[in-house]
């Protein structure tokens, strides 16, 4: 039977990825630009930058920081790939960059939260209708800033985001247990505002 992919195959075991190896998709442009192609960054930058900056706004609250922020995320990312060891994925890396000047940014002062137009994310997480679920988000959204900061980081980057566990754990700066431990913690919590079934 003929392998119909293109390029060469391995000459190894060794060499041949593993089945249930996950590959940052992000790899090729970030190795592109090490090698002196800032195109490639360009790439990275518009591909990632909607997402930095919704995840930014979470945070920060209003549009201009989240872009702010977002730029500046860009540039340490810029200034930094050259220390990215690729532990995790490249995204995960951005991410955690952006959340830690986010996090910087409202340090001493409590944010109000703005309001999230998925509320089809927020209803599948608590297992409820979509009009339940638009009707408590109001209570629900005041709740988030109650919770710890690992809660609430757990789960925006779960619901909002859809990050799995180890990207999470990853830009947390904690174990993936305490990822879904965390997650479940806040899912809880955030259950207990629902209305009780009739």
């Amino acid at each position: 039977m003929k392998n119909k992919s293109v390029g060469q195959l391995p000459t190894t075991v060794a060499d041949a990825p593993l089945p249930t190896e996950e590959v940052d998709p992000d790899a090729a442009l970030v190795a592109e630009f090490l090698a002196g192609d800032r195109a490639a960054f360009d790439a990275l930058v518009r591909r990632h930058q909607a997402a930095v900056q919704r995840l930014v706004l979470r945070y920060v609250k209003t549009e201009a920081d989240a872009k702010d922020i977002a730029q500046v995320a860009f540039v340490r990312a810029f200034e930094k790939l050259s220390e990215f060891r690729g532990e995790a994925a490249f995204r995960t890396w951005l991410f955690r960059i952006a959340i830690n000047l986010a996090l910087n940014h409202v340090r001493g002062t409590r944010p109000d939260l703005a309001p999230i137009g998925d509320v089809a994310a927020f209803t599948t997480s608590l297992e409820t209708s979509r009009l339940v679920a638009a009707e408590v988000w109001r209570k629900v959204s005041a709740r988030l800033d109650d919770l710890p900061p690992k809660q609430r980081l757990a789960l925006e980057l779960r619901i909002f985001h859809d990050l799995s566990f180890e990207e999470v754990a990853a830009i947390g700066g904690f174990s993936v247990q305490s990822a879904k431990a965390n997650f479940h913690h806040a899912i809880k919590r955030l259950r207990d505002l629902l209305p009780a079934a009739t």
